[in-house]
């Protein structure tokens, strides 16, 4: 194999699809375009592991006990790595890196760090009110229940990043904040040189919404709500948790001196 995986995962509306542009961008790291589903998510490209229209439903998977994969499981299998591969291939450019980018990978990276070793991990999170209201058009949950799905997502994805040998936690907010930086920390994730071409233009989804909570917050949100520096009316606070693992010192270090931004 002459490629590596960079895997992003977040909820819906969370800025993962910034995230994947963002890498795409730099040099060695391609990424699915073009492709006929949503979002040119990776999840819908392959046959190896079902997905249906229930599968990764928005607001709903996370608290589906089947969708959380780890090492072990019935898809840690020879034949499972080699049909994902096989399904993926015909949609990627001929790079180093490959970028897999769909919702249910925040769910995913244990199972997937094991079918492909040298594969890395990007965990993407916006506030959960944030994430909540930009959802709730396409769900019939309440805004708590949706706050909620938040943070079980969350509080699993934590758990599982301690056991990833290489992972950088990216926050919408500091994404849009400073796409540079974002752009930086990502090329020396992956050990790329950054061209230090000029980012996109994003603007700050987060100012279309009144952040205010109009429930009390689920005690399900509280702790990874504090972990990943989230506060009430939609306070954006330092990180809590370690922003990025890696098994180089020297890559931990390069990524550390520029993400998150200061």
């Amino acid at each position: 194999m002459r490629h590596r995986y960079l895997f992003i995962g977040g909820l819906h509306r969370s800025g993962t699809s910034l995230a994947a542009r963002i890498a795409g961008s730099i040099a060695g790291i391609g990424t699915i375009t073009d492709a006929p589903v949503p979002e040119n998510e990776g999840v819908y490209l392959q046959g190896a592991i079902p997905h249906d229209a229930l599968s990764g439903a928005p607001g709903r998977f996370a608290h589906d006990p089947a969708q959380h994969l780890v090492e072990g499981c019935r898809f840690d299998r020879r034949e499972v790595r080699e049909r994902l591969e096989a399904d993926w291939a015909p949609w990627f450019p001929d790079t180093p890196w490959r970028v897999e980018k769909s919702p249910v990978n925040l769910l995913r990276s244990r199972l997937y760090q094991q079918l492909f070793p040298l594969s890395q991990f990007v965990i993407v999170t916006r506030h959960p009110v944030a994430v909540a209201r930009a959802t709730g058009k396409w769900s019939d949950l309440t805004e708590a229940e949706l706050v909620a799905h938040w943070g079980r997502a969350h509080a699993l994805a934590l758990d599982d990043a301690a056991r990833l040998h290489a992972r950088l936690i990216l926050r919408y907010e500091d994404l849009v904040a400073d796409p540079g930086a974002a752009r930086r920390a990502l090329a020396a994730f992956c050990a790329r040189p950054d061209a230090g071409h000029a980012p996109e233009p994003v603007r700050d989804g987060n100012l279309d919404y009144d952040l205010r909570e109009r429930m009390a917050l689920p005690e399900a949100a509280k702790a990874p709500m504090a972990a990943l520096g989230y506060g009430p009316g939609g306070a954006v606070l330092p990180l809590r948790a370690r922003a990025v693992a890696h098994p180089l010192r020297e890559i931990g270090e390069a990524v550390a001196r520029v993400w998150p931004p200061r």
